[in-house]
């Protein structure tokens, strides 16, 4: 079913955070295949010792509500959804909040849907200034680098956020067309409360987890809409590699040229919850107005959120107001495997 809010709204500000330091596949390769394997991506982000969910959330906010031109306390609910949050029992919301000077007059809450929790976030903030509570409301999606020592997910696990505020439609620089979910019980990915490390189901994440709801949600919101994908400039699909982006991206008929704007998953890893928007940020770096945009995430266990978007003309002036996500992924610090591992915190002395 396509939900569409009750009154016009919109992208109103948009904000990305990548942390500067860099481990390349190849570290990964070297020490656990003699580098004999293949490498899925180029390098991935990894957060610094002073890093987390919290400071790349609240980072990737401050540069939404520089490119919005609104008050911190003119929110009305900041939503982070993230599949590493540094409590288990105390909200990441809170402190980005207090953090960006918006309490206490807003709701705040944390969100769960493995690597859709930031999209979840966006579309709840949709509804609420879409039935008319509130004017403005971020959400937030935003993960640290994860994966067992070894594991698949070592290589492409990265580290990063980015933030929407949504707002009215005229204010917005880009106008929210409508979204679609579509959601299964299906174990593809998953952590226990007392596990370090999720596991996954190999083979089994592809088909049926990952094409099946993204190419699903796609078909379905494009009909919605009696749109194609040829009506589209740029498409942003939830990016684990480089390969199941790009291949669900031709199932829905779109070409290389729509999709390589939004896929960063080769030089950043996969940021989980951000991925999906953080591709999103950077289309909206060089998207012109009249553009039309189509985000698809994924979320294991599994679920994705369709979302269609207009460019506006307020995209032009607003992007300035900001380092871009272009900005973050040049300012690089490479880092051997040693490093990654005191810095992730994987080098356990007692």
């Amino acid at each position: 079913m396509l939900l569409k809010p009750s009154r016009p709204v919109g992208i109103v500000g948009y904000g990305a955070y990548i942390p500067r330091y860099r481990l390349h596949a190849s570290e990964v390769s070297e020490l656990w295949t003699d580098g004999t394997s293949g490498l899925p991506i180029q390098e991935k982000a990894v957060s610094g010792l002073d890093e987390d969910t919290v400071t790349m959330s609240i980072e990737a906010a401050r540069n939404a509500l520089q490119r919005a031109g609104i008050a911190p306390t003119d929110l009305r609910a900041i939503w982070v959804g993230s599949e590493s949050h540094p409590y288990a029992v105390k909200p990441t919301s809170t402190v980005v909040a207090e953090a960006l000077d918006a309490t206490p007059m807003v709701q705040a809450a944390d969100w769960e849907f493995a690597c859709k929790a930031g999209s979840e976030a966006i579309i709840a903030a949709v509804g609420l200034v879409g039935s008319d509570m509130a004017n403005y409301a971020m959400g937030i999606g935003a993960d640290t680098a994860q994966g067992r020592p070894g594991d698949a997910l070592e290589y492409t696990a990265g580290a990063g956020g980015a933030a929407i505020i949504i707002g009215p439609a005229q204010e917005s620089v880009a106008k929210f067309e409508g979204s679609l979910s579509y959601v299964t019980d299906t174990p593809d990915f998953w952590r226990r409360p007392s596990a370090e490390y999720p596991s996954h189901g190999m083979r089994f994440t592809g088909e049926p987890a990952y094409f099946n709801h993204v190419v699903s949600a796609g078909e379905m919101l494009l009909q919605a809409l009696d749109r194609k994908a040829s009506d589209y400039r740029h498409v942003v699909l939830h990016q684990p590699n480089v390969k199941f982006p790009s291949r669900a991206a031709k199932q829905l008929g779109f070409k290389p040229e729509q999709w390589e704007t939004g896929l960063l998953v080769g030089r950043i890893g996969n940021t989980y919850s951000g991925a999906s928007i953080l591709g999103l940020t950077a289309v909206f770096d060089i998207a012109e107005a009249g553009d039309l945009v189509l985000v698809i995430s994924f979320g294991s266990g599994a679920g994705s959120d369709a979302m269609s978007f207009e460019i506006t003309e307020n995209i032009r002036d607003r992007r300035l107001l900001a380092p871009t996500t272009a900005d973050y992924i040049a300012r690089r610090t490479p880092i051997n495997y040693a490093t990654y591992l005191r810095y992730r915190g994987k080098l356990k002395m007692k």
